[in-house]
């Protein structure tokens, strides 16, 4: 199914069948309306968290629900925290996009004991029975794409090369981290072991399960940054270039890009190709200014309307729409999941994919 089938879909979902699921706002005498939700984000410090738990928190409260939003600035503790606050005021509901998903086991023991519903939003949560549901892409997909997109680009199913590739790893602290660098590594590693790619620092993982080795804490721009710094600085004296940067999401690639411009490398054809994820305003721009090759775009939108016909059901007390029972095991049980579909997008359709449909104003990255 393509993204833009899923987001009809979904939008059919909230226009036509109405929002009456949840309750019709706060009744006299102070008490919560009977939809009452937790959305727990992990930081504001990149655009998409900020656009996501903003677009759910505007649904819910048009559908009536109190809602009660929290970003936990990159901080497990906080995080912890603001859902035990979330619980002790009542919701029913949590939405929990994690920051560690491995320590929030206790936090959800506590919710459950009160009867809330737990759904981990794009990052799954691990090592607890007490997950529900989980809403996301398809994050194996986002890596695959990233992966092809390089294989494409290089001609290495043709069999070109050698080429310099410097592959980098989200946080390792974030599961969704390594489906992206399966994808990626599963559609690239064949090229390393056959020497069409090269990886001049030594920093290629094995197999998939190695990923962590090369992971970037915190998904930081500055710590991408540093790093490729000290690849640069260490294995490409001499005029050795590096012609590939899988990085699996726009705020390492502006890091790595920060550090290619700053060792003299400019955009034009011997620029190297790198990878990106989540459309951010300043990707796209690089992407225009052709500092950054493709990016893998996630409606976000589409993503916060699933999660709304979630609460809708759950609020209901009906079934809940899910479309993968076998792929997220959390450690303790495999959680019902619905997956939406990721696109590349590139210079070439910024417009059509990104303005056109609204996700992103002209005006937003200059055009």
């Amino acid at each position: 199914m393509s993204l833009k089938t899923v987001v009809a879909i979904a939008a059919a979902g909230v226009f036509v069948l109405g929002i009456s699921a949840c309750s019709s706002g706060t009744p006299s005498g102070g008490s919560k309306a009977d939809c009452s939700v937790g959305i727990s984000m992990p930081t504001r410090s990149l655009e998409r968290w900020i656009n996501d738990g903003e677009g759910l928190q505007a649904k819910l409260k048009k559908a009536g629900c109190s809602v009660d939003l929290q970003y936990a600035d990159n901080k497990t503790d906080q995080q912890i925290s603001q859902i035990q606050n979330q619980i002790a005021g009542g919701a029913t509901i949590l939405v929990v996009a994690a920051i560690d998903g491995s320590s929030l086991g206790p936090v959800l023991a506590q919710a459950k004991k009160q009867k809330a519903t737990v759904i981990a939003y794009d990052r799954l949560i691990n090592g607890t029975p007490d997950v529900d549901y989980y809403a996301t892409f398809d994050n194996y997909k986002v890596g695959t794409l990233q992966g092809q997109y390089i294989e494409t680009s290089l001609g290495l199913k043709d069999g070109k090369g050698p080429f310099n590739l410097e592959p980098f790893a989200g946080s390792p602290d974030d599961n969704n981290a390594k489906f992206f660098f399966a994808g990626a590594w599963d559609v690239l590693s064949p090229y390393v072991k056959s020497g069409q790619l090269v990886v001049p620092s030594g920093k290629a993982p094995k197999s998939d399960d190695d990923w962590a080795s090369i992971g970037i804490q915190g998904w930081a721009s500055d710590k991408a940054q540093s790093e490729m710094d000290n690849r640069l600085s260490s294995f490409y004296a001499g005029g050795k270039k590096v012609n590939v940067v899988l990085s699996p999401n726009d705020s390492l690639a502006i890091g790595i890009e920060a550090s290619l411009k700053s060792a003299g490398y400019k955009p034009g054809s011997d620029y190297p190709i790198i990878s990106g994820q989540d459309a951010d305003k300043a990707n796209v721009k690089a992407i225009l200014a052709g500092e950054q090759s493709m990016t893998v775009w996630k409606d976000t939108r589409a993503l916060g309307e699933r999660t709304f016909q979630m609460i809708k059901s759950i609020d209901a007390g009906t079934k809940v729409e899910v479309n993968d029972t076998k792929t997220y095991d959390n450690g303790k049980k495999v959680v019902p999941s619905y997956l939406l579909t990721p696109e590349v997008v590139t210079k070439a359709d910024v417009k059509t994919k990104l303005i056109d449909s609204g996700f992103l104003k002209a005006s937003d990255v200059g055009l």
